[in-house]
């Protein structure tokens, strides 16, 4: 009572202070004050404390006011020396439009940067600037954003052309160059200086202030007291629900409130958990940190001061004061600039800017968010105060990264975060700014800011020790700098930069092995997270290099070589790094680390990349950094042939001195980026033409070829060995690492570049020295080396042929690929689109292939593009996509001569599908099966001589060798896979001497294959080459090579022939005419061969159709047979339409309803496959049914969900807002055997239960299960039922007797309605009147009320009965199992009329015909369902029904003493079906013999009609028209009838209805109200009387209205029906019209609806998808004040954006927590829900709490792709086509269904928390 007496005084006295305050007196008081940071601070220390923390529960509208009033208002006065108001709208007049757009973004709004013009991807646009500017029109890649940078449009360097929007280009082409600081007076430009100068000091000393109960001097308060927050703090270590656990035993609070406390320091990085003296606040701090502290280091606790908290908090609002007011004018945000940035007279790094980043690890989330926006909003948006900034923050830069890195906050709120503003800026300033380049000072007397010393180690440093993630750190701030090309070129010069960079991430890799390498083998947890960390930097690097320079200064080009020195320890400390020896004999024990290692690799991918790039720009650079990197690979292998055994190889008159090294022995490793760093330097000389031009620069002569070749050659053959099965024993480790050596991600500069480096060495090597040096490594030199070596060859170990066999085909690969990829700038004459088309070519040969997977098959560059688009349209040919499927290129057929069967990028699958792919292709294209060898491009004169390699002595030796063994067909120790490549590398030998004889003259060819393949082996003792593939043409067992070989033939005679005849050009040509000649003859007889066999198809299939014919034919009769007599048939015969002369005569209700008898139905059980005819008396079949609330028909989702235990569902209100819908997958089981299966299933999930406890997709406790055939979703079954009406009745009824009208039959009933509620109150009162006859004047003849009619079923089908009519009711209601509970029949009749309506509305939407359109399983289903609802009275009480039945009577017939709903509150056609349904309890009681059932079916049809023309006529407004609408004789009679009938209502309602003028109109609208309700009328009584069906009613079409009028039994002008019967119905039209809820329905006291009632929609989502981006980002969540929400989440019906995925929306569901979508599912969906999840592009099913799935969204690319996730970043629009379809689930109530598949295809879905969604 104390503490809230003493608020309240405190707040009494405030307001009285505000009474008497004035900001404009005391703003004149600081103005004449000496020490304006003393009046400042003594005014600060007077009312923030009693402004902020007084108490525990804040109240920020009252803070944000009186702050306003009391401490910013005195502050505006005295800056604008005037009233604010005037001051600062003046200013902003003034103040010229910046060019620069600076508009920061929102989480998740859309971002655009253009493919073509950006400078790199961080170069983006907002929204507006992007659809004002020319980049709209070209290849534009959208994104969202994560919150906090900002749009670049009016930033030259961001841009290559299209700098500015239309809005910019002309605020840039009015700006001037004076300074914006001169515009202002010098009194405002003092004032200004001296404010910000004091605030800002105030705001740093604040928030970097590091007591917790004491405050800085100037700051103590008048009145100290003595309370104290529990402040707690966020870090992105402890999970939420250790946070929450630990606030419940900390605090004694809810779960509820520790979900707030720990949503709020999650999103604001701290909260106060408690309010009150030291001890108490203690007291809670010392259980938070001992609970925390067991696993992790604890979460970090202070006990604050409530003052000091106060003044933090107003430290915040005064720092986004600052922000808005520079907004005002540029020459107050250049003064801000230069106070943040002058150095006190401290010295060193004493600026507040300075201050503020190197204590940013120590700031909370929020604080740190704040003042990175005044950073970005003052320091970024001022061009030469953003340098001056740069040259600090890279000073900072170690120091703030080593931060970070012990930071556990994310990136994103460190302001190292903004290097990318600050690295990417590439071209300007070479030279430091000096004092005549700064922008202007403030006034005289202040001193200009000195130069700040290194500080980016320092930021750094920070970085790496906090713990938060980088997009809270300072460091995260790099983007904002880096990024500008000027700025990180001045850097790297003036600041060295680049090699700060690198030594900071180097320094923080501390763990090497003896020789000085990365050992990420031990890592420890801590380690890890570390190294997660330090990975930013290369992010910063790669930054700096992202923009090549032009023009290379002096100090540029000794800073970036130096660079390169400490890039290159880098690598070295890489090469070797994680080495593996193979394991033999036991497998491995441990999986090693390797993960860490390809980490690094891939991300200094593009570094790599990037500093080839910058060496290729500049001669001298490249030649140096050659020189530095042969030096560095020089001292890596320094020692490698030291204690290795020197041995001589011999082999084909040639030998070379080499060392003893076996990988299979040894230990080898794949990280080798020194040796592929040298290789891609290597391609540059030769590309460039330096090694030409300047040999004497460059150490050519003192490199070694063997040394350059050896760890590469180690490391491809460690890859063939892994292939051959050899290093199984080392684990999946291994075969990981060798995955991502060839990975698209990896290869460029690891697998690409270690081809090329062998590739260098050979062209400097004797290729015979080359090939007996890869023998030796691939350990098969043994096999090729001796003249015996078959014999011991075959001998061996199986296993070790095998295995040698693998190697020597893995050998024959790799000197195909060393050959042949020439597809290298540099390495073969060719152009960089040129090497894209062929990846293009090969991806394509495969299979046609989607826009993504080309894209995933393409290595990226450092801005993510991959040059696909640049080349496809000439390859391929785009395929769109149809509904389903996405959209495909295929290859064009011009290309397919390019193919190249060896591709070095296709892995063993790929190759395999290529290689059936193309010969598939050639068959069908009549050629010949062989895939030759393409011709290659020619190679560069550095690489010339790798060409003799195909023509050196050991390859001619190995390729007669294999020649020789495949002679032998029962030799095992050859393959044809191992003799396909021989012939492969034979062909590209001749193509390579035909290219040289087509390009050159005789004399200059040095290319003589066939000369020496021509000529025998060893004293002749073995057969030449070409003796040995003239031998092995005819081999039976080559079948499969025989082309190839015919083809190498073919080429080898064309080669003799050139040589022989190059004298003669004309003969040269003859010979090619002649080969052509031969072609076209193979290819004519091909032709003739193909049009023979289809001549035979043809002939044959003539002949099939001939014999189906007269099949058909002769079983005609047959046919015609089984129908006149159906008692011989064994199936029933679907109920079909008829010919045209008897449709007139088709009536399916009535007395003249046409009904066709039903014969023995037998259908067969899916589980015991055993055949059961249905029969009422045989044993119970059942249909797998799924029943489940609707509110697809819903007209009214404002109404709220009914209370279950006291809601009356007899009477359907016509807004149908709920339903209950009943769905079949149509299969049939016994009812014993379902039992069966289901106990199965049920024992089953308790065992699963028990071991994995997770969710299924299916809810046993619920009764689902999965069909036994189809697995759909399954809740229940429905009982097989026969025909109810008998064929003597049927036979009574076609002769006209017992026809009775509608007036007798009115009278009939309402006297047996006596009797039964006589009967009935008679049984409440004495239990015994049943027993009691009622009197014979009040009962109709035959009519025993207390008569019990015999049930007509067995025991099965009874039991079925209730269990079917159990489970509507349960879940229909959502209330638990009570077969007794009279509601149980309702619930199963509109159950039925529910899903009657829905197909008719699914019908219509479709344009379908009503009848013969539906598929078998609705059709099944709504035929049990009916039959269901017609004989569901026999499993409930009689006199239930009986009262159910009178109810629903008297909503027809007015009866005084039944209440009833009016009837603009009462669906008819659910109306009709109940009551129909219910009139069997009483018919049953009907022992007179006559039957009237038919009669009493079309007189309710007929009331119900005419009450449905008034609800029609009440409730539509028809549209008056201008124009007289002529119309036929009839239909003017019509519209007359209809006006009459409308002014009847009138006389009854008055003024409530307007005038009716246009008879037409009325009509048209009632036809058009009523159309539906006749069609789901037909559908009904179709299925309860097996009624066949006219012809007309199964054409889609508008003209039907006769016939289903004629099918009904009703005229076809329904106005008939009331004028006939006109005494009848007067006094029931009277009833409807006086009735209470009708007047105030038409007042506007209920929902109206009217008619026709339209199909419910999806909402109309946007055409281009950005347009959603844009909406949800500016959704904020409504339970946490203002803050975006993290995943807004669109509701696909309603349009209601929702807070998805988050603690702070989570409700109470049935005693348990459900996120904001489950939540929504059950007021807008009945539990089942569509959202699109706007951030991710996807589409999500819910239904229930446990179930749920992703499903493919709306959105397609221009490729016919989605972009689930928006990773590609194509530009999304709207495919109407796949909407209808996620719509059309909807309407068929699938969506249930669908995530019940998906989840049965997909495990992991079935393991999320659908319900926290």
């Amino acid at each position: 009572m104390a503490a809230a007496e003493s608020d309240r005084e405190a707040a009494s006295a405030l307001c009285s202070e505000f009474l008497h305050f004035s900001a404009k007196d005391t703003a004149s008081r600081w103005l004449q004050a000496s020490d304006l940071s003393k009046e400042l601070y003594q005014h600060l220390a007077l009312y923030v404390p009693k402004i902020y923390c007084l108490g525990p529960d804040l109240n920020p509208q009252s803070e944000e006011l009186l702050a306003g009033l009391l401490l910013l208002a005195p502050l505006e006065w005295f800056l604008c020396g005037e009233d604010p108001a005037l001051g600062l709208a003046r200013l902003e007049r003034r103040n010229q439009p910046s060019q620069l757009c600076g508009h920061v973004f929102k989480v998740g709004e859309p971002t655009y940067s253009c493919r073509e013009c950006a400078v790199d991807p961080t170069c983006v646009l907002c929204m507006q600037c992007f659809l004002g500017s020319i980049h709209k029109e070209h290849r534009y890649r959208m994104t969202t954003s994560g919150g906090g940078g900002f749009c670049d449009c009016g930033d030259a360097e961001a841009w290559k052309k299209g700098s500015y929007c239309h809005k910019h280009q002309a605020a840039a082409s009015s700006s001037s160059q004076e300074d914006p600081v001169a515009q202002l007076s010098e009194d405002m430009v003092a004032r200004s200086y001296n404010v910000f100068s004091v605030i800002l000091k105030y705001a740093v000393d604040m928030l970097t202030w590091d007591r917790e109960d004491l405050l800085p001097v100037g700051l103590d308060p008048p009145e100290r007291g003595d309370m104290f927050y529990c402040m707690l703090f966020n870090d992105e270590v402890h999970t939420y629900e250790q946070v929450i656990y630990t606030l419940q035993k900390a605090v004694n609070c809810s779960q509820k409130e520790a979900v707030s406390f720990a949503t709020t320091v999650d999103r604001d990085g701290r909260k106060s958990v408690r309010f009150g003296d030291f001890q108490f606040c203690e007291q809670a701090k010392s259980v938070i940190v001992r609970h925390t502290s067991r696993q992790s280091k604890p979460l970090r606790v202070q006990v604050m001061h409530s003052s000091v908290v106060a003044h933090q908090c107003f430290a915040l609002k005064a720092l986004t004061w600052l922000g808005h007011i520079i907004g005002y004018s540029d020459g107050l945000r250049r003064i801000f600039c230069q106070v943040g940035l002058q150095q006190s007279p401290e010295g060193e790094n004493s600026s507040l800017v300075d201050t503020l980043m190197l204590c940013d690890s120590k700031m909370w989330k929020g604080a740190r968010n704040v003042y990175h926006q005044l950073l970005m909003s003052s320091l970024l948006m001022d061009l030469k105060y953003k340098k001056l900034f740069a040259i600090q923050f890279a000073k900072s830069y170690r120091r703030l990264q080593t931060g970070f890195m012990e930071d556990d906050h994310e990136r994103l709120v460190s302001v190292t975060s903004l290097s990318v503003q600050l690295f990417t800026v590439p071209t300007v300033v070479s030279t430091h700014p000096t004092i005549s380049t700064l922008p202007s000072l403030p006034p005289p007397s202040l001193p200009p800011p000195p130069l700040p010393p290194l500080n980016y180690e320092c930021l750094q440093s920070d970085f790496v020790q906090d713990d938060h993630d980088r997009e809270f750190s300072i460091t995260d701030l790099s983007v904002q700098m880096f990024t500008v090309p000027s700025l990180a070129r001045m850097l790297i010069v003036e600041e060295n930069l680049m090699t700060t960079i690198i030594r900071t991430f180097v320094d923080h890799l501390r763990h090497r092995d003896l020789q000085g390498r990365f050992q990420f083998e031990r890592y420890t947890a801590q380690q890890a997270f570390k190294f997660r960390r330090v990975q930013s930097l290369i992010g910063d690097l790669k930054y700096v290099l992202n923009s090549r320079p032009t023009e290379w200064s002096d100090p540029l080009r000794e800073k970036f070589l130096e660079g390169l020195d400490a890039f290159l320890e880098l690598l070295k400390c890489m090469q070797g790094m994680d080495p593996v020896v193979r394991q033999v004999g036991q497998h491995i024990e441990m999986e090693p680390e390797w993960e860490a290692a390809f980490t690094l690799q891939m991300k200094l991918t593009h570094i790599i990349y990037m500093i080839q790039e910058w060496c290729a720009t500049d001669e001298c650079v490249l030649i140096e950094a050659y020189k530095k990197c042969l030096g560095a690979l020089s001292q890596c292998h320094s020692g490698f042939t030291e204690g290795e055994q020197p041995i001589n190889l011999s082999l084909a008159g040639h030998s070379v001195d080499t060392i003893r090294y076996q990988v299979s022995q040894e230990r080898v490793s794949i990280h080798l980026p020194v040796s592929r760093l040298l290789a891609g330097l290597h391609v540059l000389l030769s590309k460039t033409e330096l090694a030409y031009r300047f040999p004497e620069q460059l150490p050519l002569s003192e490199l070694s070829p063997p040394m350059l070749i050896e760890h590469p050659l180690r490391c491809l053959v460690l890859c063939a060995q892994v292939h051959a099965g050899m290093w199984r024993r080392n684990g999946f480790s291994l075969i990981n690492q060798i995955y991502y050596y060839h990975n698209v991600k990896c290869r460029v500069e690891m697998f690409d570049k270690d081809v090329i480096m062998l590739q260098a060495g050979a062209s400097m090597m004797d290729p015979n020295h080359f090939l007996m040096i890869v023998l030796s490594r691939f350990e098969l030199f043994h096999i090729f080396s001796s003249a015996d070596c078959r014999r011991r060859y075959r001998d061996a170990n199986k296993d070790v042929v095998q295995q040698n066999i693998s190697l020597i085909e893995e050998m024959l690969h790799l000197i195909i690929m060393v050959v042949g990829e020439r597809y290298v700038g540099g390495v073969g004459q060719v152009e960089s689109c040129e090497e894209i088309r062929r990846e293009i070519i090969h991806q394509l040969s495969i299979r046609p292939m989607a826009h993504s997977e080309l894209v995933k098959a393409l290595p990226e560059n450092e801005n993510k593009e991959t040059g696909l688009e640049r080349v496809i349209d000439s390859v391929a040919v785009f395929k769109k996509p149809g509904v389903t499927g996405r959209g495909l290129y295929e290859l064009r057929p011009e290309w397919t001569k390019y193919f190249n069967l060896y591709f070095y990028h296709y892995s063993r699958a790929d190759q395999s599908k290529a290689e059936e792919a193309q010969r598939k292709l050639r068959r069908q294209n009549g050629e010949d099966s062989a895939l030759p060898p393409p011709a290659l491009p020619s190679l560069c004169p550095l690489f010339g001589s790798l060409v003799n390699l195909l023509q050196c002595d050991v390859l001619l030796a190995l390729e007669g060798a294999v020649l020789q063994w495949a002679t032998e067909p029962t030799g095992g120790h050859w393959t044809e896979s191992m003799l396909q490549r021989v012939l492969h590398l034979m062909g590209m030998s001749l193509l390579e001497e035909k290219q040289q004889l087509e390009n050159n003259s005789d004399e200059d060819v040095t290319f003589t294959f066939i000369s020496k393949m021509t000529r025998a082996g060893e004293a002749g003792s073995t057969p030449s080459i070409l003796a040995l593939l003239e031998s092995l043409q005819n081999a039976p067992h080559l079948e499969a090579h025989k082309d190839l070989i015919h083809w190498i033939l073919k080429m080898v005679t064309t080669i003799k022939t050139m040589r022989e005849r190059s004298a003669s050009t004309s003969t040269v040509a003859t010979c090619s005419s002649q080969e052509e000649t031969v072609r076209d003859k193979d290819k004519a007889e091909r032709k003739r061969k193909a049009e023979m066999a289809r001549l035979r198809r043809e002939k044959v299939m003539a002949q099939m159709s001939e014999m189906q014919k007269h099949f058909i034919n002769q079983n005609k009769e047959l046919f015609q047979h089984n129908l006149e007599d159906p008692e011989t048939s064994s199936t029933t015969v679907e109920a079909g339409p008829v010919g045209p002369d008897l449709s007139a005569a088709l009536v399916c209700v009535g007395p003249r309803r046409c009904v066709r008898g039903e014969g023995r139905r037998v259908v067969t059980c899916i589980l015991c496959q055993e055949e059961q005819e249905v029969r009422a008396t045989g044993r119970a079949m059942v249909l797998a049914a799924f029943v489940q609330r609707s509110t697809v028909l819903s007209r009214n989702r404002s109404r709220a969900p009914p209370d279950p235990e006291h809601h009356d569902p007899l009477f359907t209100h016509t807004d149908l807002a709920f339903g209950t819908h009943t769905s079949s997958c149509g299969h049939i089981m016994h009812a014993t055997c379902w039992q069966r299966y289901f106990e199965a299933v049920q024992a089953k999930e308790q065992r699963r239960q028990q071991r994995l406890r997770v969710h299924t997709s299916y809810d046993v406790e619920n009764g689902e299960f999965l069909c036994p055939l189809c697995e759909c979703l399954s809740n229940t079954v429905t009982p097989l039922l026969p025909q109810t009406h008998s064929s003597q009745q049927v036979a009574q009824n076609q002769v006209g007797q017992n026809q009775v009208g509608l007036d007798q039959w009115l009278k009939t009933t309402r006297q047996q309605i006596t009797a039964l509620q006589s009967a009935h109150r008679r049984q409440q009162s004495d239990g015994g009147g049943a027993e009691q006859m009622a009197e014979r004047e009040e009962c109709p003849d035959g009519f025993r009320v207390d008569f019990t009619p015999p049930n007509p079923f067995s025991s099965s089908i009874r039991e079925m009965l209730t269990t079917f009519g159990t489970a509507t009711y349960k879940i229909g209601l959502n209330v638990h199992p009570n077969d007794q509970d009279p509601r149980v029949p309702i619930m199963s009749w509109t159950s039925c009329a529910y899903t009657i309506q829905s197909i008719e509305r699914l019908l219509a939407d479709e344009d379908k015909p009503l009848f013969g359109s539906l598929p078998c399983r609705q059709d099944d289903c709504l035929s049990s369902l009916v039959r269901f609802g017609s004989s569901c009275w026999t499993s409930a009480p009689l006199s239930t029904v009986q009262n159910h039945f009178i109810r629903l009577l008297s909503a027809v017939v007015p009866d005084l003493q039944v209440e009833t709903p009016c009837i603009l509150d009462i669906d008819m056609f659910h109306l009709l079906v109940s009551i129909v349904f219910s009139y069997n309890s009483v018919n049953c009681l009907d022992q007179s013999g006559q039957s009237v059932v038919d009669s009493a079916h079309l007189h309710l049809l007929h009331l119900l009609t005419v009450a449905h023309m008034v609800q029609i006529l009440i409730t539509s407004m028809p549209v008056e028209t201008s124009m007289d609408q002529e119309s036929g004789g009839s239909e003017r009679k019509e519209e007359e009838m209809t006006l009459q009938f409308y002014n009847t209502l009138r006389t009854y309602l008055g003024s409530l209805l307007p005038e009716g003028s246009s008879g037409w109109s009325l009509w048209r609208c009632m036809k058009a109200g009523i159309l539906p309700f006749l069609r789901s009328s037909a559908l009904f009584f179709h299925y309860l009387n097996a009624t066949a069906t006219p012809p007309d009613l199964h054409v889609a079409g508008p003209d039907q209205w006769e016939a289903l009028c004629n099918y009904l039994s009703l005229p076809s002008n329904l106005l008939q029906l009331y004028h006939n019967l006109l005494p009848l119905l007067e006094p029931l039209l009277q009833g409807w019209c006086c009735h209470p809820g009708v007047r105030q329905s038409l007042q506007g006291g209920g929902f109206l609806v009217r008619f026709p009632r339209d199909s419910n929609r999806l909402i109309d989502l946007p055409d281009d998808y950005s347009s959603l981006i844009n909406q949800a980002s500016s959704f904020t969540c409504p339970r946490s004040n203002g803050e975006k929400s993290r995943a807004p989440t669109l509701c696909l019906v309603c349009g209601v954006l929702l807070c998805s995925q988050s603690y702070c929306c989570q409700v109470d569901l049935g005693g348990e927590d459900v996120g904001a979508c489950t939540a929504h599912t059950y007021t807008c969906g009945a539990g089942l829900g569509l959202f699109l999840r706007v951030r991710e592009s996807q589409v999500l099913f819910l239904a229930g709490k446990t179930k749920g799935c992703f499903y493919a969204p709306p959105y397609l690319d221009a490729y016919g792709e989605t972009d689930q996730g928006l990773r590609r970043g194509n530009p999304l629009h709207l495919c109407r086509d796949r909407y209808r379809k996620i719509e059309r689930l909807w309407h068929q109530h699938s969506i249930t269904e669908e995530i019940g598949h998906a989840q049965e295809a997909n495990q992991t879905l079935v393991g999320i928390d659908w319900q926290h969604l």
